[in-house]
């Protein structure tokens, strides 16, 4: 039997021109990057306020923190001032999830439903104000703390 070769072609652009130029773009202004987002995050995060929140709406308030935090990260002018605050919505977000798991239940104090609410301003200015390459930036930023297991885990293992 032949051994598997480990060649893997290279994915081919085929346009070049509108890839740079859609890493221009703004992603507040872009339909469905953009307006989608924001209505899936303010939706997760109403629902959770409703006391009707799930692991799904709770996983994408996660990844909208998530991204706000990395976005600081690739542009200083994007909330470098709001670093506290972020942080703080984190952990308020993170002891809900816990919280949350262990009484099938998910539901704010009322300090952690403030930072939350803050931070999704935050994001929301964010959103308005990044670029897509920006953006694409901080996806891959999350990706690698996801990967290299330095990211916190809601579910504690024994």
């Amino acid at each position: 039997m032949r051994k598997k070769s480990s060649y893997k072609p290279r994915p081919v652009r085929v346009d070049n021109l509108n890839w740079i130029l859609a890493g221009m773009k703004k992603v507040g202004t872009l339909p469905v990057a953009g307006i989608d987002l924001k209505l899936k995050n303010h939706d997760a995060l109403d629902s959770i306020l409703m006391g009707k929140g799930t692991r799904e709406n709770v996983d994408v308030l996660i990844a909208a923190v998530n991204i706000c935090e990395a976005l600081v990260r690739v542009r200083d002018d994007l909330g470098v001032d709001w670093a506290n605050e972020i942080r703080a919505a984190q952990d308020a977000l993170l002891t809900m999830a816990r919280r949350g798991l262990e009484k099938d239940r998910f539901a704010f104090t009322g300090p952690e439903m403030t930072a939350i609410k803050l931070v999704m301003d935050i994001h929301d200015v964010q959103l308005d104000d990044c670029t897509v390459k920006e953006m694409e930036q901080a996806l891959f930023i999350v990706h690698e703390e996801i990967r290299q297991k330095k990211a916190r885990s809601i579910v504690q293992m024994a």
